[in-house]
């Protein structure tokens, strides 16, 4: 059986995704790099996805509970403005509302200077390149891309507009300027999928785990939307994309794959849908968020892991 995983964008919100694939580690008694033949994420799960594949001394250098510890301790570092950048920006209509240097900072000690090639099982993260108006993906095997630092992957992959600015990087002998591959697919599940149909054309048992950052309930009312011209709609209409983009790849991979796809997605009633809310109280209710998944797919969770050690027999 092929196994694939694919996480969804969602800035902050990562940590819902970091917590059910902390369970999966404790059911399967193995780190997530090793449950699975393929890893796909965009964004925040492009981020996810690499850290877990990062090498260490023996196995994967981290474990998914290390993620979740990422993000409650160093969310605030990441999205972290002063006074000035929050008013020269005007909340992101004028320019991005955050400075790139405390993600990169982040991401440098994460990952250090691992590139793509040493990642312990194959990996896929989505971008999108704007000056040749074209989808981008970073792939671990792939000759052009396997000498990537993955800190820079993890920087374009989470470069969202309006958050922080595009990521300049060199790939080859091209510079390369992208940003967050949520424009084109924050979902990149189908992506995944496509891709190890390529890397495995002759096994036809597959089955893919997809992983979302928390459904927006957070309605757009006809009032509030009926007179936004340019500036109302910057902001909102990135969480439409982004949010709409999920769902209809949740709907195509069930009409394609059935009972070998599981989505663990959760509405968010508690948590805060904003990419950047990085403050105590919203972790911890993202924590919560995360908690009632896994207790309401407790069945489905147990049943994907059995999946997973079942391949290996």
């Amino acid at each position: 059986m092929i196994r694939v995983l694919s996480i969804d964008g969602g800035g902050i919100r990562g940590i819902i995704p970091a917590m059910v694939l902390a369970e999966m580690e404790r059911l399967t008694g193995r780190p997530t790099a090793q449950n699975f033949d393929l890893m796909a994420g965009t964004s925040t799960g492009g981020i996810l996805v690499m850290a877990l594949a990062i090498p260490g001394s023996d196995g994967p250098r981290y474990a998914a509970r290390d993620l979740v510890d990422l993000y409650a301790e160093r969310g605030r570092d990441i999205f972290k403005r002063s006074f000035w950048k929050g008013m020269s920006s005007a909340g992101g209509l004028l320019d991005e509302k955050y400075s790139h240097e405390p993600l990169e900072r982040v991401l440098d000690e994460y990952f250090g200077d691992t590139v793509l090639s040493e990642a312990v099982t194959k990996v896929l993260v989505s971008a999108y390149e704007i000056e040749n108006r074209a989808p981008f993906f970073f792939k671990s095997w792939r000759a052009e891309t396997a000498m990537v630092p993955m800190k820079r992957a993890a920087r374009a992959t989470s470069a969202a507009p309006t958050y922080f600015e595009p990521a300049r990087i060199r790939i080859g002998n091209e510079t390369r300027v992208l940003v967050d591959g949520g424009v084109f697919v924050n979902n990149p599940a189908v992506s995944a999928y496509a891709e190890a149909r390529r890397l495995h054309p002759g096994d036809e048992d597959m089955v893919v785990v997809s992983l979302g950052t928390g459904e927006l309930t957070r309605p757009i009312t006809y009032e509030e939307a009926k007179d936004w011209g340019l500036a109302g709609w910057a902001i909102p209409i990135l969480n439409v994309v982004f949010d709409g983009v999920s769902d209809a790849v949740d709907y195509q991979l069930r009409q394609i794959l059935g009972e070998r796809f599981a989505r663990f997605q959760i509405p968010l009633h508690v948590a805060s849908d904003d990419m950047d809310n990085a403050s105590a109280a919203n972790i911890t209710a993202l924590k919560l968020e995360a908690q009632t998944l896994m207790r309401q797919r407790r069945e489905d969770l147990e049943k994907v892991c059995r999946w997973l050690e079942a391949s290996d027999e």
